[in-house]
């Protein structure tokens, strides 16, 4: 998924880098822990995110698996037609493993799946782990790695990285961004560093790919300058020693090779290259074809990049059923758009399958951005061929997976994949819908069902990429807001719940490039909106009392923080500083504001402020690891609740059968576990409602209760979209 503005996280090196040999069991299915049962279901988007892996396993009909850059990895359901997801069961402190990097099967053992997890490989991430399963994924062992890996990072659509030696199924190998080639000899149990004639590097892509052709394996190297001098493949016969492979291309449209693919009946390798990984910043690029037999390397570039026309080459697949049949992709072609090149001949005549295609998504209406029609693609750099259908082909997108059965129409195959990363959450108390989400890369979505991707596709009039804030008012729930980046306005405003918008009359210049969050009054009558760069500059607030014509700045509202409207008092809103640890209020309608509590915890960006729906004052303050704070008179004081170890968002939700106030809902910790937790008390006692195998890695954005159903809580994460519970 794209991490860019407008959208979408200690460098070992040398013979000294081994992997970590201790080895943690992960259970799939684990008992409910102490708690309340709940059922966990996604809301169904549709996809959203960048799928860069598919693999069809080449002995078993049907049995496919995907992997995404921070939603972690699915396998393909034949008869139910759906991707199951596969690491749900990764849990808060794990965060950084639910980016996969790399993917592998083993021919020989149907059941046998590896994963290579890590999503960052900062100085601030965690270090990567490989998973593998012998049930195809219904159970996991893990080992950690003391190397990072970087599956939303940039090459991140290259590979596959992790490889089932051809010779002996004990044998895996794993290539690394920074740290050279790791081999397993115990079918991934433990990992050392291998052998290998290339120098890694703390700002490198280093091994792009690893694939088996015949008896030997093959590596893409990243690092290279594209020169003669510089190789950028290599190979081994022998497991032990790897050799530059001769004749190889050159030049700056064969820099980085991207991936491979090999013809067994041919015995032919090819090779797409571009002159950087990708996904972003590709402007030249070619294909080749090596003859693995006598050494001879043809260049069978479908259109060569050229003027206008810059793009890289991704994308490649072989028909396992008919020798010289040929699917590459095109990346970053944003002039003409991307497309796949199919050829039957082996290289010598291209068809691009682009120029005939029929897309449909009506099931996922939101691919049309905002147009009459979607676009074929972008972002394509997994392909895959189903080895026992020539006429089945996927291909994936920064946005969803689509899929052939002949060729010609396509539409996404997608059900079950959803890796959207949600920022804001609203359970409207009235209306048709009981969702509006607030998401990366797509806007806001108005869910009138939660089991289909909404038909109006995401909030249009303007279309946004990324939605910064997400408000209705709460005397007047026909009344929505939202703000976001997007080419044609920042703010917009609904009069029917969420189903329609239309921009704001006028905007704050600054809006165009520093969209923040936004608060409507109680009555809806007032506008606070507060600007904050994509780098985390904070900027003066704005008000507006005329629905968006006329906007005023407010100096004494803290920059960069979240307005928050109390729900009964239209004259009234908070915000709390996070940099001093201060709640600021107003009484005159956002006017002017002026600090009641102080001496709070300060420093985190992340610290959250909400208000109980219906109560005036009632004001809940999430300090993360510093606990959970409260104050009933308006935040002139706050008082730590006891028995909440660490809070990072919370939210209410109608409340139960004979109480008198709204269920909470937090994500945080009574004890040492983060986990979703509910009370019906006041916050006296809470019970956990997800369990070990509903984790989804952090989950601290946004929750919420629904103010119609008891019990029903809908969950925003990072990469896995909305999860939404109801008591089992």
């Amino acid at each position: 998924m794209r991490t860019s503005r407008p959208s979408r996280r200690v460098v070992l090196a040398g013979a000294a880098v081994v992997a970590g040999l201790s080895t943690v069991p992960l259970l799939s299915s684990t008992a409910q822990a102490a708690g309340q049962a709940y059922r966990w279901r996604t809301v169904v988007m549709g996809g959203t995110g960048f799928v860069t892996g598919v693999l069809f396993h080449p002995s078993v009909r049907g049995l496919a698996y995907a992997r995404t850059d921070i939603g972690g990895a699915y396998r393909w359901d034949e008869r139910g037609e759906r991707w199951v997801p596969l690491t749900d069961h990764i849990g808060w402190d794990d965060w950084n493993l639910l980016g996969v990097e790399a993917m592998a099967v083993d021919p020989q053992h149907p059941d046998r799946l590896y994963l290579a997890l890590g999503t960052y490989a900062q100085p601030w991430a965690g270090n990567g782990a490989v998973l593998r399963s012998e049930d195809r994924g219904n159970t996991w062992q893990r080992t950690d790695l003391a190397v990072k890996l970087g599956a939303n990072e940039d090459g991140r659509g290259c590979g596959e990285r992790l490889l089932v030696d051809p010779r002996d199924s004990d044998t895996l190998w794993l290539g690394t961004r920074h740290d050279g080639l790791l081999k397993s000899t115990d079918r991934g149990a433990s990992w050392r560093a291998a052998e290998f004639p290339a120098d890694p590097s703390g700002t490198g892509q280093g091994v792009t790919f690893l694939v088996a052709a015949g008896r030997a394996v093959y590596a893409g190297w990243g690092d290279s300058d594209g020169t003669a001098d510089s190789p950028n493949l290599y190979r081994t016969s022998d497991g032990t020693t790897w050799e530059p492979v001769p004749g190889r291309p050159t030049g700056a449209a064969a820099k980085v090779p991207v991936r491979a693919a090999y013809d067994r009946h041919t015995r032919e390798l090819y090779v797409t290259y571009a002159d950087a990984p990708g996904p972003n910043g590709q402007t030249d690029g070619s294909v080749h074809r090596l003859c693995t037999t006598d050494g001879g390397w043809t260049e069978v570039t479908p259109v060569k990049p050229g003027g206008t026309d810059t793009f890289g080459y991704g994308g490649v697949a072989v028909d396992a059923r008919r020798p010289g049949t040929v699917v590459v992709s095109t990346n970053n072609r944003w002039a003409a758009v991307d497309t796949l090149y199919r050829t039957t001949d082996g290289g010598r005549s291209w068809t691009s399958l682009k120029d005939t295609a029929v897309l449909d998504v009506s099931e996922t209406p939101y691919l049309k951005w905002g147009e009459d029609e979607p676009k074929f693609g972008w972002w394509i750099q997994a392909v895959a061929l189903d080895p026992y259908d020539s006429r089945h082909l996927v291909y994936g997108t920064g946005a969803t997976l689509y899929g052939t059965r002949d060729l010609r129409h396509w539409a996404p195959q997608i059900r079950g994949l959803e890796e959207t990363s949600v920022r804001q959450l609203i359970s409207p108390p009235a209306g048709k819908a009981h969702l509006i989400s607030g998401n990366g890369d797509i806007g806001v979505m108005y869910h009138e069902s939660l089991t289909a991707s909404p038909a109006r596709g995401m909030a249009a009039n303007p279309v946004f990429g990324t939605a910064t804030g997400l408000a209705q008012a709460a005397a007047r729930p026909s009344y929505v807001v939202r703000a976001g980046w997007g080419d044609h306005g920042n703010g917009a405003y609904s009069e029917d719940g969420g189903r329609t918008w239309a921009p704001f009359p006028a905007q704050p210049a600054i809006a165009k490039d520093a969209p923040g969050p936004i608060a409507a009054n109680a009555d809806g009558s007032v506008l606070l909106w507060s600007f904050v760069h994509w780098d985390g500059t904070p900027y003066a607030a704005r008000r507006s009392a005329d629905n968006g014509a006329t906007w005023s700045e407010v100096a004494t509202f803290p920059k960069g923080a979240t307005p928050v409207a109390d729900p009964v008092d239209p004259s009234v809103f908070y915000a709390f500083d996070t940099a001093t640890g201060t709640l600021h209020a107003s009484t005159d309608g956002g006017l002017t504001f002026a600090a009641r509590a102080g001496g709070l915890s300060s420093g985190d960006r992340e610290f959250q402020l909400a208000v109980a729906p219906g109560r005036s004052g009632d004001l809940w303050l999430s300090l993360k690891w510093n606990g959970l704070h409260r104050s009933t008179d308006g935040g002139a004081t706050f008082t730590e609740v006891a028995g909440c170890r660490a809070s990072y968002t919370l939210g209410f939700g109608r409340a139960a059968k004979g109480a008198s106030y709204p269920a909470v809902y937090v994500v945080g910790s009574t004890e040492a576990i983060t986990a979703v937790y509910r009370s019906d008390d006041e916050a006296r006692t809470w019970v956990r409602i997800n369990d070990d195998r509903h984790q989804w890695g952090w989950t601290g954005t946004a929750v919420t209760g629904d103010p119609r159903i008891h019990g029903r809580v809908y969950l925003a994460t990072n990469g896995r979209g909305v999860q939404y519970g109801e008591p089992a």
